[in-house]
């Protein structure tokens, strides 16, 4: 299952650093002017799991097989984007590609650094791109209630009260409000145009506030402002330096572990980014442990164990018979497959069988 990410904001704010800090790998250029990403630049990286590795000092497996997540570095937006200002709304269609935005606000003053807006004020700057989503999205809904309405008029079914949830959710977006705040957004009317129209304004939002290394340890007075703006949205904020995930670059787990903690911090960019993306999209992750490969593949948090099956191969969900199941607590405290089956911790699970973060499981089926 991918998961993308796009990484959005507006020009010198740090989104190109943090995309090759995020991507380990020097991919991205960074410069000190507008627009120096041309093209979105895409990478497929690992997501981070500490449980991959203790269960490979039980397996000893030929390989560690991780999770992945695609991150799309997105050209600085600028106001009139929608309009097709600066390099215009080709890049907002790029948004509508990715699951989970991930918007760099810059939190750190630097006169050598040029400011777009110039200067730094992350409310302002929020705010700009948010617009910039809003205003396309009322674009590309307009058209489609102006193909609604001929429906409409020709008695198409369900025209009319598709026609009527529409105009509803563009007087929101009027109001200069995303579609992610629509009081309607669980109607399956509202559901199916998101899914049709790729509403960048409903699209989850994660905040990332990039701090020089003093404010990694505490709040400065831009990050506390985002943060309380955030809460408002009920979007959460990732506070990161993007020239320290640069630095982590190269240093083995160790070295950056001690590293971070010398920073007042134990966790990276990546691992919060990534933490935080897969709540946003309800995600999780079940495991297989052999000796070729200890595995990690993600699912929707509640898909029962067939559905779960279908992400290895779709044949292990059409001839599912069940699931041999241990718990990653269970695996690691017993040492492995055989001292937990015999400790009674191998669970035997049916069609029904809701599967756990964790979770480690092999699958028997029909082919």
């Amino acid at each position: 299952m991918g998961l993308a990410v796009g990484i959005v904001g507006l020009p010198n704010v740090g989104k190109s650093t943090t995309f090759n800090a995020l991507t380990k790998a020097q991919n991205a250029e960074s410069a000190n002017y507008p627009f120096c990403t041309i093209e979105p630049n895409k990478a497929v990286v690992p997501v981070p799991d500490k449980r991959l590795g203790e269960l490979a000092k039980i397996v000893n497996p030929n390989r560690i097989q991780y999770s992945t997540i695609e991150f799309v570095d997105i050209a600085g937006l600028v106001k009139g984007a929608s309009g097709g200002e600066g390099l215009g709304n080709k890049f907002l269609s790029n948004i509508r590609e990715t699951e989970v935005i991930l918007h760099i606000v810059r939190c750190f003053e630097d006169e050598n650094i040029t400011h777009v807006e110039g200067g730094v004020d992350p409310i302002r700057d929020v705010e700009i791109i948010e617009t910039e989503l809003i205003l396309a999205d009322i674009e590309q809904l307009n058209k489609k209630i102006e193909r609604l309405t001929r429906e409409a008029k020709a008695n198409a079914k369900g025209a009319k009260e598709t026609l009527a949830v529409a105009n509803a959710l563009l007087a929101h977006l009027n109001e200069g409000k995303s579609a992610s705040s629509f009081a309607d957004k669980e109607n399956e009317i509202y559901i199916n145009l998101n899914k049709e129209l790729r509403l960048l304004s409903a699209k989850e939002v994660i905040y990332g506030a990039n701090v020089d290394e003093d404010g990694i340890a505490q709040d400065n007075k831009f990050v506390e402002a985002l943060r309380e703006f955030a809460a408002r949205s009920g979007h959460e904020v990732i506070k990161l330096c993007a020239k320290i995930e640069e630095e982590l670059i190269g240093l083995d787990d160790a070295e950056a572990h001690e590293f971070l903690s010398s920073l007042g911090t134990n966790e990276s960019g990546l691992e919060k980014i990534i933490r935080t993306a897969f709540g946003k999209l309800n995600l999780i992750s079940y495991f297989t442990a052999g000796v070729v490969e200890v595995r990690a593949w993600t699912i929707t948090k509640g898909w029962k164990a067939p559905k779960a099956a279908s992400v290895i191969h779709n044949d292990f969900e059409r001839g599912f018979i069940r699931a041999e199941v241990i718990s990653y607590e269970d695996y690691i405290a017993y040492g492995g497959e055989t001292a937990a089956k015999e400790a009674g911790k191998m669970r035997l699970e049916g069609k029904d069988y809701i599967v756990a973060d964790g979770d480690v499981m092999h699958f028997r089926f029909n082919v």
